[in-house]
């Protein structure tokens, strides 16, 4: 008996070795791998590596600020000029006087500049500023100058010191105020002044100028878009310092202006590229 049961349990114990071999050799794909993370699981295929990372540009409040060079500065007769001499003289400045007004006629102004690419001085008076401090915001947004015109557009020859002050001080309070920065141009109204003015307008860091190429577009004969035209062109000339008004016919003229103007070879000058510490007045 005992003789039987010995190779019935060697027969056993080979059947169980036999099942047991083919359970190792399955073993490696039961044993969990070594977790590594799935990039489509962590979104990480969408993560550059940190070297190619893109910079993140915040949008400033207002135009973005733009450096250019001082190459230009205005001479005794109001022109602009090139510092250089060898610079580009056959340009012109675009100027508007007492705004701002209504938005129709900016938003005119504004189309034909953007359309030309050219930027201006739009001199403007603080009761206005006062009035409608959104139109001037969007003069600043849209990249143009802001010049200080007085508070009242009153005759400052005519006033006394402390008059004068307050002309010219609140203009450059209420649009520092409105859009950050205070005007660095500044044109009396009806061009009239003294000594003491220009001296004031230089305490306030800002270049004293009247014009050289009046457009006369208030006048009753000049009162449409053809008149503005035929107005400037005859005065025409290199560094011509080109006075308009927020004027409805000036308005409607100043595409075709700046179109005849390119025509005949001239450019604009950006307002920023004019060094306002160059004064060619010794007593502003």
């Amino acid at each position: 008996m005992l003789t039987i049961i010995r190779p019935l349990a060697l027969i056993i114990a080979m059947a169980a070795l036999l099942a047991w071999i083919p359970a190792c050799r399955t073993t490696p794909a039961a044993v969990e791998p070594l977790a590594i993370p799935n990039p489509a699981a962590t979104g990480a295929q969408d993560q550059p590596p940190a070297a190619q990372q893109p910079e993140t540009v915040s949008e400033p409040n207002g135009p973005v600020q733009r450096e250019i060079a001082k190459s230009y500065k205005m001479n005794k007769n109001y022109d602009i000029v090139p510092i250089d001499p060898s610079g580009n003289g056959k340009v012109v400045l675009l100027s508007f006087d007492d705004g701002p007004k209504e938005k129709t006629q900016i938003d005119l102004l504004l189309a034909a500049l953007d359309n030309h690419k050219a930027k201006a001085i739009f001199f403007v008076n603080g009761y206005r500023v006062q009035k409608q401090p959104e139109l001037l915001k969007l003069l600043h947004e849209k990249g143009q100058a802001i010049g200080n015109h007085s508070w009242d557009h009153i005759d400052l020859k005519k006033e006394k010191a402390e008059e004068i002050d307050r002309q010219i001080k609140d203009v450059q309070q209420i649009v520092t105020a409105t859009i950050g920065e205070a005007p660095k141009f500044f044109r009396p109204p009806f061009g009239s002044s003294n000594d003491y003015v220009k001296r004031r307008v230089k305490d306030e860091g800002m270049l004293f100028m009247t014009w050289s190429n009046g457009s006369e577009d208030w006048l009753s004969t000049n009162q449409k878009p053809e008149g503005v035209i035929k107005r400037v062109l005859e005065q025409l000339h290199p560094g011509s310092n080109i006075l308009m008004h927020e004027l409805p016919w000036t308005a409607e003229a100043l595409d075709e202006l700046l179109t005849k103007l390119e025509e005949k070879g001239y450019s604009f000058v950006d307002p920023d590229s004019i060094d306002t510490a160059l004064s060619p007045f010794p007593s502003s």
